[in-house]
């Protein structure tokens, strides 16, 4: 219980951190009276539209939860309801801190670009630091409650059930603004990007902040936990109960707590380029990790841990990878970004067409490492050394992710930089920290993609053990039936947020068409926008849009297996992660390069704003929208929840 206790102390400094940053941030200068009007509609948008979200995430969870109480089994149904409960919380406080940051970034960004990065960056770490405070907390008092691993992956479900609507419903908000956003006042209007004209504009910002903050913090709440709690269960079973190899990944996500607070202090000063300050931090805080990884391993199991050990390194290294090889596709520095940029000035259809090619030739590399992470760490330590390298590659989510959230914080703060009006100096200093936020969150998104794919192939060996399949034949029909299903999947999956963006975009595009005909003055700047019902437009589209795709991941893997049998189901799950990785892997790159694509125009390259080639990269810029923040990400947390699913109602089969 030592080790638990350990874990538990780390969690409880974490979450004290996390206060000590928000007292902080409550203590900087929020700037002139109309920054804080702009950041005050931003995040009365922002709650009311989580608090409608949670409204109907609450009957879902009530209703599962008896099914599972019922049905399963009570520990496994209270654990489900803490873990829904938790993941909530870890974005709704990371909203909250980023929505009031925004402002206070600005008005540092008008000091120094050192002084608004700082704020950013902090605001960012709160959560970070919540999101693994909460989630170690979480599973370790679970643990020194029900003492048991198994039913704590009701506490993973419901993390993934709240993450999946997050993600969904909140991409669905942010992206279906943003593309109206877009269309009509760049493309249309011929104004500038968060022209305080435009209706739609505080819609998308609020849009930033509950799909890019909130939906992310739970997004990655969910795959933290879950990557701890299969690697503990894997240990239950291969490791014939010795707890010490139960509680192994539990320490080692104590430590990457403390390493990335300590790597946290790393981003400090000035600099020409703020992403190397950032990076410092991130891979200080992994060399971190990795030199208390070795002592923990031989501390806890000793010697024989040694693969343990070489498996999380694997687990950080191909991490790494993921985020240098996303970085390179996605930065309007490199050659594939660049190439889409060209084609802009052939027109938008070019421009799309360039912009999925550069997305399906990024998955190469990163199937190729995945791949060989996989069959590395288990040469290391077998399946336990599979789940435990993606425990090192989220060891340290808790700067990993600061350095994701920080992005959306930068972006609002040009926002309220160009809303404001407070100067082109500002203005420029604000861009060059959101163009920062572009690199770090691709970065991230490798990061989130890559311990997506390691923890749903550490969930699917832990569905095999719980059912007590030894081999699948391709040779059954069943299986293969499962296989092309659950390959299926993702595709429905996409089709229907997509579906959800467009159709929201369509209902934005005309209302703010509407104001810009009918509100007299609005055009000259002598009227404001009824800014109001664009928000109202992509929260009510998100509430009724997100649920339908979600509920797929809970009926899918239930109906298969009742139906056909716990074979049938292994072969959906098997399908449902190769399609499910190479699609999360190809929207979110696209989707970053098509974005990146119009920034470079934007800078002045090939024509800059207002030139045919930027016309045709914004068209670029609305298609990946979608891609990268809705239906990308959010397929990460589908192949997880439909394995947990699968695990949780394993006893049905």
């Amino acid at each position: 219980m030592d080790l638990v206790l350990f874990s538990l102390a780390c969690a409880i400094v974490s979450l004290i951190y996390a206060g000590y940053l928000i007292l902080d941030l409550s203590k900087q200068d929020s700037g002139t009276k109309e920054m804080q009007e702009i950041s005050a509609a931003v995040q009365s948008g922002a709650k009311a539209f989580l608090n409608r979200e949670y409204k109907t995430l609450i009957i879902v969870i009530v209703v599962i939860a008896f099914a599972i109480y019922f049905g399963i089994d009570h520990r496994t149904a209270m654990n489900f309801v803490v873990g829904a409960c938790f993941s909530a919380l870890s974005g709704n406080i990371g909203m909250r801190v980023a929505t009031s940051a925004n402002a206070k970034t600005a008005a540092g960004a008008e000091k120094s670009i050192g002084k608004g990065l700082s704020v950013a960056f902090r605001s960012g770490l709160v959560m970070g630091i919540v999101v693994v405070g909460l989630g170690v907390l979480g599973i370790s008092v679970m643990y020194l409650v029900f003492q048991d691993p198994n039913v704590i992956y009701g506490f993973g479900f419901g993390a993934s059930l709240v993450a999946l609507f997050a993600r969904v419903g909140g991409g669905i908000f942010t992206k279906g603004a943003d593309v109206g956003a877009d269309l009509v006042g760049k493309v249309e209007a011929g104004i500038p990007e968060d022209d305080p004209r435009n209706p739609a504009v505080i819609a998308d910002n609020v849009g930033d902040n509950v799909g890019d903050i909130a939906g992310m913090g739970a997004d990655l709440f969910e795959s933290y936990v879950d990557s701890i709690i299969a690697t503990m269960v894997l240990g239950l079973f291969l490791h014939e109960g010795k707890l010490e190899w139960v509680l192994l990944p539990l320490v080692l996500a104590g430590a990457g707590i403390i390493a990335a607070i300590l790597g946290s202090f790393l981003v400090r000063g000035e600099s020409k380029n703020p992403a190397q300050l950032m990076n410092r931090g991130v891979f200080g805080a992994a060399i971190l990790l990795v030199i208390a990884s070795y002592f923990i391993i031989n501390f806890v199991v000793g010697p024989e841990g040694i693969g343990s050990f070489y498996s999380i390194v694997v687990g950080l290294a191909a991490g790494v990878v993921i985020g240098l090889i996303t970085e390179y596709y996605t930065s309007d520095r490199n050659k594939p970004t660049q190439s889409i940029a060209q084609a802009s000035q052939s027109g938008a259809g070019t421009t799309v067409i360039s912009g999925l090619a550069v997305g399906m030739m990024s998955t190469i590399v990163p199937i190729i490492v995945v791949s060989a992470a996989m069959v590395i760490s288990y040469k290391f330590a077998g399946l336990y050394g599979i789940a435990i390298s993606a425990v090192g590659m989220l060891g340290t989510l808790g700067i990993t992710l600061a350095t994701d959230c920080y992005g959306p914080v930068a972006d609002n703060a040009a926002g309220i930089a160009e809303m404001a009006k407070m100067g082109a100096q500002v203005r420029k200093r604000a861009e060059s920290l959101d163009a920062v936020g572009n690199t770090t969150a691709a970065i991230g998104k490798g990061f989130a993609i890559g311990s997506a794919a390691l923890t749903t192939l550490a969930l699917f060996a832990s569905y095999t053990q719980a059912v007590n399949i030894k081999e699948m034949s391709l040779s059954d029909p069943m299986v293969v039936a499962g296989l092309f299903i659950g390959g299926m999947l993702p595709f429905l999956f996409c089709a229907l947020a997509m579906k959800a963006v467009g159709d929201t975009a369509v209902k934005m595009v005309e209302e703010v068409r509407r104001q810009f005909r009918e509100i007299k003055g609005l055009m000259e700047g002598k009227a404001k926008p009824d800014y109001n019902r664009c928000i109202e437009i992509s929260t009510a589209t998100a509430i009724k849009r997100m649920t339908l795709p979600s509920l797929i991941a809970i009926i899918a893997p239930i109906s298969m297996g009742v139906l056909f049998g716990k074979a049938a189901l292994g072969g959906l799950l098997i399908g449902t992660i190769v399609t499910g990785f190479l699609l999360a892997v190809m929207m979110a790159n696209s989707g970053g390069a098509w974005d990146n694509a119009k920034k470079y125009i934007e800078k002045g390259n090939l024509g800059g704003k207002g030139s045919p080639a930027h016309k045709a990269a914004v068209i670029g810029d609305t298609v990946g929208d979608p891609f990268k923040d809705t239906a990308g990400p959010s397929l990460n947390i589908l192949i997880k929840l439909i394995s947990i699913i699968a695990i949780v109602f394993a006893p049905l089969f």
